[in-house]
């Protein structure tokens, strides 16, 4: 591969981190040669070493910034008066939509608030300037519900009068009648991928069942995000009464389903009892259990008795969005809300998620170091899961497998091939493609690097090969890992094309938040080490629901949605899975 031919990314000059980058120039360098010298070596470098971060060149401190607050908030973040706009800078290979200003840009087309200090969570309004413009109109329904829950979460959040009231209550042991505010408490379980995909899920439950959505937030989540909504906060407060989520599991006696079996409660139409009858709170326990959803909290009856709780209590690890648009009761707003059905988490993530200013400025700092000027971005997620463990050598082949079919990259030509411009193919020559590698394990990366590294493409363009880290091992409880992963799913997210293993809700967030229908790597059969298909293309950008409900409702019968209503199918990973899809 002829090397000089790369354009090789230039490196950000606004941290201390890109003085000791191999190739950094002081000022008080002069003479000419050094400076040919940099030129010509600097994209030998790039190439050879790719663009990682690991213990000694993960990009370092953050840009100075306001202390945290509370829990995992910059200050400021909350309800701030908004500066004088600024001009906003596009990255340099992504431009805004011509027919949109760059304020409506920043905006989403009114998605989100413009009640918020720019500075206190930069990415709120510039991290979206790095994706194209979204695919998928924004209904103006959802747009109004979204102002209208910010209201009223402002008016109910933690600190407010009637948040003391309600937790007054809550202590007394009383559930009351007509309460001015109810509330949903989130609980995390498993991975970060999983936690984004539930508190979308519990959140798109609390705008249809006006709840105030309030988040238990554990050591290893505190500092990964800003808080969404202005003049309020997320976070529930540490001397909530209820606040251990290690004793919320599927036997609690507090469980929706427990209480139904014995007789703490009815939905049999007998249920018409007073709210202060009831206990105080319900939880429920939306996670697979067995690949389905051990609480059946989907159908109307139940609907209507769980709305006369004031608090509720959740846990899940599945993205039970899907499973709200087949509530009857729900139907009618959801397709008021998302008249294209498969950009639910597409809206609701692009809402909630934003990385605080530490975690974006790894993201910032990254991108413009090593994607920023290329031509077209490519991302490969790769997930080995524990209970069907794949060897290297067999999910290697598969990815290049799925490269080769779906044509992903340019196809290489001899090693000792001539790949001067006089050889390359019309409208490839000079280009540069960037593959980002996002995995636990470095050896994607060493292969496919080297392969590009060692042979030149058949049509001229150059690839380069960047991994930002390879962590080996899934850490839950480690916060810096979960900074890590989610600076990573925003660098996937920022891709053209995306390719991901199956089953994997990392991969679903990236993919959702890019507007990106990826390539899936499927899994191998059970008593097989190879899958016979390499990879398939996703009908749809909405995450899977692994573990879909038995529905049926009072016939207590499992039922195959996917056959009668017409904007679910089963998942292309998860045979049995449900997702969201517009025909």
């Amino acid at each position: 591969m002829d090397v000089k031919r790369a354009r090789s990314p230039r490196a950000p000059a606004d941290g201390e981190e890109d003085k000791r980058r191999p190739g950094w120039r002081g000022s008080g360098v002069r003479p000419e040669m050094v400076l040919v010298g940099f030129l010509i070596t600097l994209p030998l470098l790039v190439f050879v070493f790719g663009g990682r971060w690991g213990s000694s060149s993960f990009p370092s401190s953050p840009p100075s910034g306001p202390k945290t607050v509370g829990r995992h908030v910059a200050a400021g973040a909350a309800g701030a008066t908004p500066k004088s706009q600024k001009t906003v800078t596009i990255p340099k290979n992504v431009s805004a939509a011509s027919t949109t200003s760059l304020s409506e840009d920043k905006l989403l087309g009114g998605l989100l608030s413009a009640a918020f200090d720019e500075s206190s969570c930069q990415s709120r309004y510039k991290s979206n300037l790095y994706r194209k413009p979204s695919p998928f109109p924004l209904s103006p329904y959802l747009v109004q519900k979204l102002r209208k829950y910010e209201a009223y979460h402002k008016k109910c959040g933690p600190g407010t009068k009637r948040y003391r009231r309600a937790i007054k209550n809550l202590k007394a042991g009383r559930n009351v009648d007509n309460p001015e505010c109810k509330y949903v408490v989130w609980f995390p379980c498993n991975g970060l991928g999983n936690r984004m995909l539930t508190i979308a899920s519990t959140f798109l439950y609390a705008l249809l069942t006006d709840r105030v959505l309030l988040m238990h937030v554990a050591a290893e989540q505190e500092g990964l995000f800003c808080e969404p909504f202005p003049g309020s906060s997320w976070v529930l407060p540490g001397d909530f009464p209820r606040n251990n989520p290690f004793s919320l599991n599927i036997d609690a006696p507090e469980s929706y389903v427990n209480m139904l079996k014995n007789g703490v409660v009815r939905n049999d139409g007998g249920g018409g009892a007073p709210a202060s009858s009831l206990p105080p709170y319900v939880y429920l326990h939306v996670e697979q259990f067995r690949l389905k959803l051990s609480d059946n909290v989907f159908c109307d009856e139940d609907q209507a008795l769980l709305a006369k709780f004031n608090w509720m209590a959740l846990k899940s690890d599945s993205y039970f969005a899907p499973a709200l648009f087949l509530t009857p009761a729900f139907e009618a707003e959801l397709a008021r809300m998302f008249p294209q059905k498969e950009a639910v988490f597409h809206h609701l993530g692009r809402y909630l998620f934003h990385p605080t200013n530490r975690v974006w400025g790894i993201v910032r700092r990254y991108y413009e170091a090593y994607l920023a000027r290329v031509d077209e971005k490519i991302g490969f997620q790769i997930r080995i899961f524990p209970e069907k463990p794949v060897k290297f050598e067999n999910m290697y082949d598969q990815l290049v497998r799925c490269i080769r079919e779906q044509r992903l990259l340019p196809e290489l030509g001899a090693a000792d091939a001539d790949d001067g411009p006089a050889n390359a193919t019309a409208g490839g020559a000079g280009k540069v493609k960037a593959v980002l590698i996002a995995s636990l394990y470095s050896g994607y990366y060493e292969k496919i690097r080297a392969m590009y590294y060692e042979r030149p493409t058949k049509t001229g363009e150059v690839v380069a090969v960047f991994q930002p880290s390879h962590e080996e091992h899934q850490q839950y409880t480690s916060n810096e890992h979960n900074q890590k992963a989610l600076a990573e799913i925003y660098l996937l997210s920022y891709c053209d094309k995306i390719a991901m293993s199956a089953w994997s809700t990392f991969g679903y967030v990236a993919y959702s938040f890019a507007g990106v229908k990826p390539w899936i790597l499927l899994r191998p059969d059970w008593d097989k080490e190879v899958s016979p298909v390499a990879c398939v293309r996703s009908t749809s950008v909405e995450p899977c629901l692994h573990s879909p409900p038995i529905l049926g409702c009072r016939a207590k019968r499992d039922v195959d949605v996917a056959a009668v209503k017409p904007y679910v199918r089963h998942c292309e990973d998860v045979g049995f899975g449900l997702k969201l899809f517009d025909s």
